[in-house]
């Protein structure tokens, strides 16, 4: 699975206006939700599933990175959001560091696909150039390049 495939391009912020964990959370699922990916009415659901996972464990892994997730009846197929902070926020990640990209992932409730976007996600993460690069991008279409030259390119 390719991240390309499965990251909204209309839910891609690359400069978030909030500063707050919860805010950020609710701002990339409003992109989703503006974008028609979460179905009629439900924000508020979503939302509330999104940070009770997160308030269940941390998805900040660390390296200024946070990964929400969660499985929902309301996605036919996985959808994924990214925003960029240029304040960085307090995720309570593994490494005690601010977040500063945070990739926020909705999967149907059924199936193995949310498997293979989490693992098409980490295997990026894992690459210092593609978390450095997602990090200085500064237009969703920089951002939407470069993951399309990171699902070219795994090496890079």
């Amino acid at each position: 699975m390719k991240i390309a495939d499965f990251v909204c391009a209309k839910a891609i912020l690359p400069r978030l206006e909030s500063v707050k964990r919860d805010d950020a959370i609710k701002e990339l699922i409003t992109a989703l939700d503006k974008a028609g990916k979460l179905g009629k009415d439900n924000f508020a659901d979503v939302a509330k599933a999104v940070i009770k996972r997160e308030n269940e464990a941390s998805t900040g892994i660390g390296k200024g990175v946070a990964v929400p997730h969660i499985k929902h009846k309301a996605v036919k197929k996985v959808v994924a959001a990214i925003g960029v902070s240029a304040t960085g926020i307090d995720f309570s990640s593994l490494d005690k560091q601010p977040v500063y990209t945070i990739i926020l992932l909705i999967s149907p409730s059924e199936g193995d696909q949310h498997l293979q976007a989490m693992e098409a996600i980490f295997d990026h993460l894992q690459n210092d150039n593609f978390r450095k690069f997602l990090r200085q991008s500064t237009t969703a279409e920089q951002i939407k390049e470069l993951l399309i030259e990171a699902d070219q390119n795994p090496s890079w």
